[in-house]
């Protein structure tokens, strides 16, 4: 297998084919949160640089893709912010600002179903460092959507973070992965990327039904979805676990 990081302004059209090969890899609903409208469709015009597929050229197969934004951050759990939403509004405030970043902020690592269970997620994230290292960022920052966290929805995200195995290793297998490759837990948040839609987008985006208001668990869910049907909306806000990784220098 030979494995290339290769950036979106070196080979675009390898882009068209992630909505087929990525489809069903996370949640309908993660498709929607609400800040996409305004920021996710400029990641590609504005950051080029910084969306990456991890693509097997012999193969001339995508084996994952990773979405990422440089920022500025200060080196403390509160300068981290809330979470995805504020760290990607933040990313481009500080673009427009000419503000120089310190780290790059990964908002999303996946791998197509036909490629899970390979390790590749660590690949792909120590790729991401090679790319921070290389544009000369001090971090990596990635507000983790946990893996089993939606197996514990009615878990305070705090509490979730803080379990651990026997052997002292994180609970969660993404934070684990994350930690043994030298992260370290920052922050956990319960209000990180803010979703939004009439009930009847819930219901279809969940294929669940939602007779009467109140609070609802669902597939995939991180937390609960709250529904006012009487406004005719439901809201959700997914939680992150902040896991930030030093950049060092190659020895």
């Amino acid at each position: 297998m030979t494995v290339e990081m290769v950036r979106h302004s070196e080979r675009p059209e390898l882009w068209d084919r992630i909505p087929e090969l990525f489809a069903g890899v996370v949640p309908e609903y993660n498709l929607h949160g609400d800040i996409n409208g305004d920021y996710w469709t400029r990641l590609f015009d504005e950051f080029p640089d910084h969306q990456f597929v991890l693509y097997d050229k012999e193969r001339d197969d995508i084996l994952g893709a990773g979405r990422s934004l440089p920022r500025t951050w200060d080196g403390t759990p509160e300068g981290l912010g809330t979470g995805l939403d504020e760290s990607i509004a933040a990313a481009f405030r500080d673009h427009d600002s000419g503000a120089a970043p310190q780290a790059l902020c990964a908002l999303g690592i996946e791998i197509p179903h036909a490629h899970q269970g390979k390790g590749l997620s660590k690949i792909l994230l120590n790729k991401m460092t090679d790319a921070a290292r290389a544009d000369g960022l001090r971090h990596v920052i990635v507000p983790v959507r946990p893996t089993w966290k939606d197996r514990y929805p009615l878990v305070p995200v705090e509490r979730y973070a803080a379990w651990t195995r026997a052997d002292g290793s994180p609970f969660d297998p993404w934070i684990r992965t994350q930690v043994r490759l030298g992260g370290v837990i920052a922050a956990a948040v319960t209000e990180s990327s803010r979703i939004t839609g009439t009930v009847a987008d819930w219901e279809s985006w969940t294929g669940m039904a939602f007779p009467d208001d109140g609070e609802y668990v669902f597939p995939g869910g991180l937390g609960t979805l709250h529904i006012d049907r009487t406004h005719d909306r439901g809201a959700y806000w997914e939680p992150c676990v902040w896991i930030t990784h030093e950049v060092r220098a190659r020895t």
